[in-house]
């Protein structure tokens, strides 16, 4: 297991407390500025707001090597992925589109 893949599973495990009607989702943001890959974990209790966590930042630029990332991350931890800044874009392996329209705040 590599560091990058180690030290987000570690930061989800903090966060990722299972509370009682609270909803968790994890975000992955590419940013084409920085070339780089930002996750995040957004936890939700109900009514009331979403907070946004930074889990890690990714400097390797290269789908392939995120792909590989995100297979790993759902095979230990089964929570939705929503996806920023990914528009049109395919994963190398799958080949299926990893995020088909912008979202309202991109």
């Amino acid at each position: 297991m590599n560091d990058d893949l180690r030290l987000i599973l570690e930061r989800i495990e903090q966060y990722f407390t299972r509370c009682y009607q609270t909803r968790y989702w994890l975000q992955v943001v590419n940013d084409q500025y920085d070339k780089t890959y930002n996750f995040f974990i957004n936890i939700q209790p109900k009514g009331q707001r979403v907070r946004s966590i930074p889990l890690h930042t990714i400097e390797q630029y290269n789908l392939s090597y995120l792909e590989k990332i995100i297979n790993e991350i759902q095979k230990n931890i089964h929570l939705s992925f929503m996806y920023d800044g990914f528009t049109g874009q395919k994963w190398p392996i799958k080949q299926e589109l990893i995020q088909k329209r912008k979202h309202y705040d991109e």
